[in-house]
């Protein structure tokens, strides 16, 4: 029987700020990653973005499509099209109510069931009939300056109602921490990081010999709503923004005053960038573009959402900071109608614009030692994953407090996804479930 043939006993689901993957798990300790047929090719790791178009064929008027098909329907038809990345950002955001997408007003958890029915569709066969037991993964802390846990709870169930199954919700490093026990031979204390595109999150879990009635103990978690989407904010306010008018003036009643941030902090969130794209924040921006000290600017950044860059911006950021992964130099490009941006920049210059988040998720993991009552001597093992941790700041952080022997990583993408199938498996998923009251004790 082929993999793709066997009975399923659990789904774990990896619901990502930037990427989702989902895992299978059928019996034995073995779970596999779910592949979808995409566009240029069999994937595993599936794009969390979403692509809206006025469609009147189509049943209320709003055609759609998600992961790197929602990217070729926008890069197709941009100027008709809306492109929304990062969506689950905002799930524990109280301001966020509804996405305006042409004329239709969409919840999160419209959205999200959206996302949902595209990935299982373009999953096939491979999740056609789903088991009994699913497992999400969910943030230790959602992002977000005043995040409400109960709020993305609330609305996490009525979009992941759309499985008809009961959903399971474990902390997403957790999974991680799963898998990368069923590896190990001899008892430890393994602390497990994930960083997200929106979250940085910590879990600490006492592994036990094989073969013991339970096998991983969790023992303290904690997190914090910074991670890749902050670092890629940071080269955006300090490549991008400033040639948008950041820092500029403009003239009113006859005083020079700073052009207030607010109309540049949705250019810090990919979730928010697509949606400026409406009457009334270009009417606003006009009325700025007359009265600036440097008109040009405002008139790139007009450009910038007239002509749907946020996905280009986002690409090409995110380019130079895996560049910089790689290299101690990277040259930013960036030319569209409206806008051209050509800067060398150092990993130095990098790493000191996300020192201040550094030094936050630095507290944090220390939080998460704290809480299992333990100090970093007494971690045996260190597993990062997500795609932050390749950073080469990120993991210098886990090397002064752990040294470099104890730290593994691998798999930075689908791990989770795959520890959360096996976990679904397991007779004591109960004790791992996030529960209503752990909700209320993170708010």
């Amino acid at each position: 029987m082929t993999p793709s043939m066997q009975p399923v006993h659990a789904v774990g689901i990896d619901f990502g700020t930037t990427n989702s993957v989902i895992a299978r798990a059928s019996g034995g300790g073995h779970a596999e990653l779910v592949e979808f047929d995409a566009p240029d090719g069999a994937i595993s790791v599936f794009r969390s973005a979403l692509c809206f178009w006025q469609d009147e064929v189509v049943r209320g008027g709003l055609g759609h499509e998600a992961g790197p098909w929602a990217i070729s329907e926008f890069l197709d038809f941009p100027q008709g099209s809306r492109f929304l990345q990062s969506f689950k950002s905002v799930a524990a955001s109280s301001t966020f109510e509804h996405a305006n997408l042409f004329e239709k007003r969409l919840r999160f958890d419209e959205l999200g069931q959206v996302f949902l029915k595209h990935m299982l569709g373009h999953a096939g066969e491979a999740l056609r009939n789903l088991p009994e037991c699913i497992v999400v993964g969910r943030p230790v802390r959602y992002v977000g300056g005043k995040p409400d846990p109960m709020l993305a709870r609330v609305r996490y169930d009525a979009m992941f109602a759309l499985l008809g199954r009961e959903i399971h919700y474990v902390y997403e490093p957790l999974g991680a921490a799963y898998g990368f026990a069923a590896e190990l031979a001899d008892p430890a204390t393994l602390l497990v990081a994930d960083f997200g595109g929106g979250t940085s999150d910590f879990s600490i879990v006492r592994v036990g010999p094989p073969g013991a009635a339970r096998r991983c103990v969790p023992l303290g978690s904690a997190g914090i709503g910074i991670a890749g989407d902050r670092f890629d904010s940071r080269i955006m306010d300090q490549l991008v923004l400033p040639l948008l008018g950041k820092g500029g003036t403009y003239n009113s009643f006859g005083k020079v005053l700073d052009i207030p941030d607010g109309h540049f902090a949705d250019f810090g969130d990919w979730s928010r960038l697509a949606l400026m794209r409406n009457r009334r924040t270009l009417a606003e921006l006009a009325r700025l573009q007359r009265s600036a000290t440097d008109p040009a600017a405002i008139t790139r950044m007009i450009a910038v959402i007239e002509n749907e860059l946020g996905y280009a911006l986002y690409e090409a950021v995110g380019h130079l900071k895996r560049a910089l992964s790689n290299e101690n130099h990277a040259r930013f490009q960036f030319e569209a109608p409206g806008l051209k941006i050509n800067a060398e920049v150092s990993r130095s210059d990098f790493e000191s614009w996300i020192t201040p988040d550094l030094q936050r998720i630095g507290a944090t993991l220390d939080e998460a030692i704290a809480s299992a009552g333990l100090n970093a001597d007494q971690v045996d093992h260190v597993f990062l994953t997500g795609g932050s941790s390749l950073i080469p700041a990120v993991r210098r952080l886990f090397e002064r407090r752990f040294g470099q022997s104890r730290i593994a990583s691998g798999n930075e993408l689908t791990s989770i996804a795959h520890g959360l199938a096996l976990m679904g498996e397991a007779s004591d998923l109960s004790d791992w479930a996030v529960q209503d009251h752990e909700e209320v004790c993170r708010n």
